[in-house]
């Protein structure tokens, strides 16, 4: 009998996706990094949960801690305005408002590597600390 493990099936996969990967450039006034920190986390945390999201990253600049790159790759075209939608980012958005030193800006790319999804997705039962 031969016994196929559905978890690494699925892990095993080939099957290449095209993901929308979102780098959106953040500049907070000097003071409100810690803030603007626990703030992100949190709301990162929780979008992370999120169906249509594959991955969401927190970065800080280690040369100027006032500079942050949140990284967001999302599995369908619809997903970033579902995220707009959730009460998470409602509430990140309003807290980090007057923390920014100029306003937010956004690049999107298209993935070329990793093309299969373990390659971007956390899976089920992913501990992000």
């Amino acid at each position: 009998t031969h016994y196929t493990d559905p978890y690494l099936t699925k892990a095993m996969s080939t099957e290449a996706v095209k993901y929308l990967c979102v780098h959106v450039f953040v500049t907070v006034k000097p003071g409100t990094e810690a803030a603007f920190k626990e703030a992100s986390l949190k709301n990162a945390r929780n979008s992370s949960q999120e169906v249509g999201v594959a991955r969401f990253d927190v970065l800080q600049e280690k040369d100027d801690p006032c500079k942050f790159v949140l990284v967001e790759v999302y599995k369908n075209d619809g997903a970033p305005a579902a995220h707009k939608e959730t009460e998470h980012y409602k509430e990140w958005r309003e807290t980090v408002a007057d923390m920014m030193a100029v306003p937010r800006s956004a690049i999107k790319y298209d993935n070329l590597f990793p093309t299969t999804p373990q390659g971007w997705d956390y899976g089920e039962n992913t501990v992000l600390e």
